[in-house]
């Protein structure tokens, strides 16, 4: 089980896990509350696009 010092160093480490992708053209989502640090860790490292999708609870 991993864990992570804080939300940005899981996206840094996500980031290495998903670094056979970075050629391809991809886009990185991310969801409010906890994951817009993280996806936007993600998206620096592998020169990504972001965008932030929004939910509303029904």
């Amino acid at each position: 089980m991993n864990f992570f010092l804080d939300r940005q160093e899981a996206g840094m480490q996500l980031a290495e896990k998903l670094s056979k992708y970075q050629n391809q053209d991809c886009i990185v989502l991310a969801v409010p509350r906890g994951g817009v640090v993280v996806a936007y860790e993600v998206a620096k490292k592998l020169h990504f696009p972001m965008d932030v999708i929004l939910a509303k609870k029904i």
